[in-house]
């Protein structure tokens, strides 16, 4: 006779670490979203930090040499540190945008930036080791979960465009080994000051010099991915060109997904110290994380034409710099109607760092706003607008901020967008 344990399902173990991972928040939200429109709602889904292709299409060029690539042959497995072509492209090409000066063997070629993150974690930290990042920033929690390190948060401040400051992270420097820095930041699409980076270079050098020979170094994670899309008088600085003994400590992560529209292509790199940079190799020579050969000869041809590349820079930027001031004009309006609403002047990047408060208010259905949690499905159902809260980027429950991307919208829609959010907040009490 079968008895009621034998019917129950096995439970079976898993390590402590994948028990307790938590999945991508934002992936989570687009879900949510996504089933919501397969419902018949119609929603304009800013969320993901992605571009349509039928608005920002990659470059001519560098669609016509990947279809050409694969025409000749370009299949088969790529070198573990990537095409020696295309080291060196990527070599020059920050030589001559950036003016650093670092040799082919010390880049490493990926699947994009997430791979590279991966390996820069894996590299630098063991177990227990405590990483500093600030809030709101993109995954750096998750990456710090899955090494099994300490998290040391810092929560940034609107009034300096979230970004961290010296001050923020002084406090944690010596009981950390990585500091994990974003600029232009995601979610934020603000970037450091001169002043701001040069001050926290100061701090990491510092420190590095208190440990010389004790302990291990202080590195710091330069996560650059978006620094060409820059607009205006803003400027992309970076740590080594303003100390170059951050050389030793920095390691920079780049790519083309962002500035080329070419998320899905997936061809990022890093670069830094020459140690760092092989032992990434050798792990990710382990976990197969290469870019598509074919993908990496066509992006050496194309990043070497310099003007094909400036060209398509200066349209891009242009279109994505219409929009976010199309959307920073639509909230700085609503602000001076009178709703609490605000924003945050477009810098770089893809985003728009919004505020929408409405907690207090209450539907036409007499429901309570309490939480922000509230906000975001009030402006999902009745707005019909779809934002990342800056809590899925490890801000406090009580942000009142959103992120909002650019990439997937056609700027004809905005004016509308903004008369359906208007009038969904007009109908609170």
């Amino acid at each position: 006779m079968l008895t009621e344990t034998t019917h129950k399902k096995p439970n079976p173990k898993v390590s402590e670490m994948a028990e307790n991972l938590i999945g991508s928040e934002i992936i989570k939200l687009a879900a949510e979203i996504n089933k919501k429109i397969k419902a018949g709602q119609v929603i304009d889904n800013f969320t993901i930090g992605d571009f349509d292709p039928a608005i920002f299409p990659i470059p001519a060029d560098l669609n016509k040499a990947i279809q050409q690539a694969y025409a000749d042959g370009e299949t088969n497995y790529p070198p573990a540190n990537g095409v020696l072509r295309l080291r060196k492209a990527a070599s020059e090409y920050i030589k001559k945008r950036q003016g650093l000066e670092y040799d082919p063997e010390d880049f490493l070629i990926s699947g994009g930036a997430r791979p590279l993150i991966y390996a820069i974690y894996s590299t630098v930290l063991d177990p227990g080791d405590s990483v500093i990042f600030p809030v709101p920033s993109w995954n750096n929690n998750h990456y710090t979960h899955l090494h099994r390190s300490k998290q040391i948060c810092v929560e940034a401040r609107p009034e300096n465009n979230f970004m961290p400051t010296a001050a923020d992270i002084a406090p944690h420097i010596s009981e950390a080994y990585l500091i994990a820095l974003c600029s232009p930041l995601n979610p934020t699409g603000t970037v450091f000051s001169k002043s701001d980076l040069e001050q926290i270079c100061d701090l990491v050098l510092e420190e590095n010099k208190r440990r010389a020979g004790i302990r291990k170094p202080l590195y710091l994670m330069y996560d650059q991915i978006y620094w060409t899309l820059t607009f205006g008088e803003t400027k992309h600085y970076d740590p080594v060109s303003l100390r170059p003994e951050m050389r030793d400590y920095t390691i920079f992560v780049d790519g083309i997904s962002k500035s080329f529209a070419a998320t899905g292509v997936r061809v990022g790199w890093a670069f830094g110290p020459h140690k760092v940079m092989s032992k990434m190799k050798a792990i990710l020579s382990h976990v197969g994380a290469w870019s598509p050969k074919a993908e990496q000869v066509a992006t050496a041809k194309f990043i070497a034409d310099e003007n094909a590349v400036d060209t398509y820079l200066d349209w891009i930027k242009e279109e994505v710099i219409l929009r976010l001031n199309l959307f920073y004009k639509g909230f700085m309006e609503l602000k001076q109607a009178g709703f609490n609403v605000d924003a945050i002047t477009p810098q770089a990047a893809i985003y728009l760092t919004a505020k929408i408060d409405l907690r207090g208010k209450t539907t036409k259905e007499g429901k309570l706003l309490e939480s922000m949690s509230d906000v975001t499905t009030f402006l999902i159902d009745e707005a019909n607008l779809a934002l990342v809260p800056f809590t899925s980027f490890g801000a406090s429950d009580d942000s009142p901020w959103y992120r909002l991307s650019v990439g997937t919208c056609p700027k004809e829609s905005i004016s509308d967008i903004f008369a359906r959010l208007r009038n969904a907040m007009a109908s609170l009490s």
